[in-house]
């Protein structure tokens, strides 16, 4: 398992979410916010885990690095996702479904190769250590939330950073799978 692969997944899927997260925590109580985020990161996590698992039982390791064209993928398709007006009452629901709505097709499509091979076990692990980080980094959005020349540095390059953080995972998978060897040893 490559915990420098999963941290960098992790932060490079939801550098976007990071800015909602800046509102929803200037408009609810940090409880809330932190319970719909975990949430909402728990189901992604075991939705990529289980049909990555699933694809792994039938497909040869290689195969699956065709996953890695997903990411890459994402980071070149030209559609932002915006969330979506949300009208429930629940601060935790409201999160949840913001977070869900806004990230599951970059979690899914990013977490799902790189935790197609990993173990039961593992996961847990991942999930922790996800969940800790998520923590963690809540609390420092919170903490800088009102600091302007930081909005301003990841409204003007967040977009970018993102994208070249879905490419690399994504050329990651493609040569980790062993696909590319793969295809090279074809000719």
């Amino acid at each position: 398992m490559n915990w420098l692969l999963i941290l960098v997944t992790f932060l490079g899927v939801n550098l976007d979410f990071f800015f909602i997260l800046l509102l929803l925590l200037r408009k609810y109580n940090l409880k809330s916010v932190m319970m719909g985020y975990l949430l909402g990161l728990w189901i992604l996590l075991i939705l990529s885990f289980s049909a990555g698992q699933i694809l792994d039982h039938f497909l040869p390791e290689w195969l699956l690095g065709v996953l890695g064209l997903l990411p890459i993928y994402m980071a070149l398709k030209d559609e932002d996702e915006e969330a979506k007006e949300v009208n429930h009452k629940s601060p935790i629901v409201i999160t949840l479904i913001t977070y869900l709505s806004v990230c599951a097709g970059c979690n899914l499509a990013l977490f799902l190769p790189v935790l197609s091979t990993i173990s039961a076990v593992q996961i847990i692990e991942v999930i922790v250590v996800l969940t800790v980080l998520s923590l963690l980094i809540i609390l420092l959005i919170k903490a800088i939330g009102n600091i302007q020349s930081i909005n301003n540095l990841m409204e003007k390059y967040g977009e970018i950073l993102t994208k070249v953080v879905y490419i690399g995972v994504g050329i990651y998978v493609l040569f980790d799978s062993g696909l590319i060897a793969h295809v090279i040893s074809w000719f």
